[in-house]
């Protein structure tokens, strides 16, 4: 079974035209980057403003848990039924949005008093607190939240094929129907590398975008907490 997947995968043929794995595996890899980013657009900014001020806390965290419990295919089949068209991606946004939101939420929750006390010993304004000192700190939970969401969401595109969206779910789909198992296969691989990748992409873009002294007062071991 593995050498006949092996084939399938190492085959050039399998690899060109437009229903291809290239192919497939880039508007695979669109639709999850699209879905993510435009969760990142709502959760970020309710994020940053549940954290910063306190308020809505529990309906953040009823919201997100509400999210979590819907099942995606039901998600993307309602949605198919009522709006019609590529809904697929508005079913992927829906459920990378609670990700996002807490990880958001809790990294600017997590910023330790004393810095927060420090910046307002300074002057800055609450705005400023927010945007100089607590946002930078709360960047590597924030990615981490970005991180779940697009690991989630990697897995759960597959979903999309079944209203025509396309991605390595075609593939998958494709197998099943002539029961070409060596695709389906080759598909759930391609699936689970692509995921490993881009994680490992969003890794490094933490790192690159997190001040160097976030992580060196991780190490640390500062854990302290505030309430506004």
């Amino acid at each position: 079974m593995i050498t006949e997947i092996l084939a399938w995968l190492l085959d050039p043929g399998n690899w060109s035209g437009p229903h291809g794995i290239l192919r497939q595996t880039l508007l695979h890899l669109f639709y999850c980057v699209l879905a993510v980013t435009s969760a990142a657009l709502l959760a970020v900014p309710a994020g940053l403003y549940i954290g910063h001020t306190g308020r809505g806390a529990v309906f953040a965290v009823g919201f997100g848990n509400a999210l979590r419990a819907l099942p995606t295919l039901g998600l993307v089949t309602l949605l198919a039924l009522v709006f019609r068209g590529r809904v697929a991606l508005v079913a992927l946004t829906v459920l990378a949005t609670p990700a996002v939101l807490s990880g958001t939420y809790a990294g600017i929750r997590a910023v330790p008093a004393h810095v927060v006390d420090a910046a307002r010993g300074m002057g800055m304004t609450s705005r400023q607190r927010l945007w100089k000192v607590e946002l930078p700190n709360a960047l590597p939970l924030l990615m981490g939240g970005v991180r779940n969401a697009m690991l989630q969401v990697m897995a759960t595109a597959m979903v999309a094929a079944y209203v025509g969206l396309g991605g390595l779910g075609q593939i998958l789909l494709t197998g099943q129907r002539i029961n070409d198992y060596e695709r389906m296969a080759g598909a759930a691989i391609l699936t689970a590398l692509l995921a490993v990748l881009v994680d490992l992409v969003l890794a490094g873009l933490t790192r690159l975008v997190t001040p160097r002294g976030v992580f060196l007062a991780a190490g640390s071991g500062t854990t302290s907490r505030r309430r506004r």
